[in-house]
């Protein structure tokens, strides 16, 4: 079997190949790509996995990576607004080489949420089904690694600010996503399927701010704040307009409950349970 992880030089993709190793997957069957270079990929050349160039902006790139593929996972790209043009390119290129399925990292319940940010994934899934491949989609709910930040200004001040009115979120570590596409990956039985993937245990901030300040060894105090509130506060923090905008935005889907759904999908993939936001903390911390 030969499987192709796309973006392999981001920390998801990266650690996708990692499980697959660990898993016993052959060097030689699996081609990890970086979307500019494969500098940061020489560790993995050296143990035998084939890397090269797969640029969302360069089809040709894209079609010679997925050559005699049966497997492509299509890690959703960066750049915002840019998502649904070089996505539908990965998935032409995958049709044109004949890869045999396409698993692609969405957000969660793309096709039904109000959450902005799963816009170009609606859209993405939209192609992919329309395309005649076969097809997973793995729907990521959040990271947990994307509170480290909040972890530091814990560490910092003593204090967590948000707006997300009691709305909770089953966040995950990154670490367990991946080894979930692993498992999808490497093994039969998921063609068609969408997986909502999620952390087992949805969390408020109040609980968040328990967490820093066990692993901190520090009081910790959730200050709950309306939208008008925060944006006064990240504005007199310095933040800029656009990164102000994405935490408020995020917080009112919190606070809608966007993130709140904890399933039993990623754990029933992995075969064991999801490592827990304190956890991820502490490590960070260690």
């Amino acid at each position: 079997m030969s499987i192709v992880v796309t973006g392999a030089t981001g920390h998801l993709g990266r650690l996708v190949v990692d499980h697959l190793l660990d898993r016993g997957v052959p060097a030689q069957d699996v081609v990890a790509t970086g979307r500019r270079s494969v500098d940061r990929l020489a560790d993995l050349a050296a143990r035998g996995v084939r890397t090269t160039v797969a640029d969302f902006d360069d089809p040709a790139t894209l079609t010679a990576a997925f050559e005699g593929a049966d497997v492509v996972l299509l890690v959703s790209g960066s750049e915002v607004g840019q998502r649904v043009p070089q996505h539908t390119r990965a998935i032409e290129a995958a049709s044109a080489a004949g890869v045999g399925r396409v698993v692609y990292t969405s957000a969660p319940h793309a096709d039904t949420t109000p959450l902005p940010l799963a816009v170009e994934h609606r859209a993405t899934e939209e192609v992919l089904r329309a395309s005649g491949l076969t097809w997973t989609v793995l729907r990521n709910n959040w990271y947990s690694e994307n509170y480290l930040p909040v972890l530091e200004q814990a560490a910092a001040t003593g204090v967590v600010v948000s707006s997300t009115a009691g709305g909770r979120v089953a966040s995950a570590p990154r670490d367990d996503y991946a080894e979930a596409a692993a498992v999808v990956l490497s093994t039969d039985g998921h063609d068609g399927r969408v997986y909502e993937l999620s952390g087992d245990v949805a969390w408020t901030h109040d609980e968040l701010a328990a967490a820093a300040a066990e692993a901190l060894g520090r009081p910790v105090e959730h200050r709950a704040v309306s939208p008008e509130e925060h944006r006064a506060i990240l504005e007199g923090a310095g933040l800029d307009a656009g990164t102000i905008g994405f935490l408020l935005t995020m917080d009112e889907g919190i606070a809608r409950g966007d993130l709140a759904d904890a399933t039993a999908d990623l754990r029933t993939l992995v075969g064991r349970s999801t490592v827990p936001l304190l956890d991820t903390f502490r490590a960070a911390r260690a």
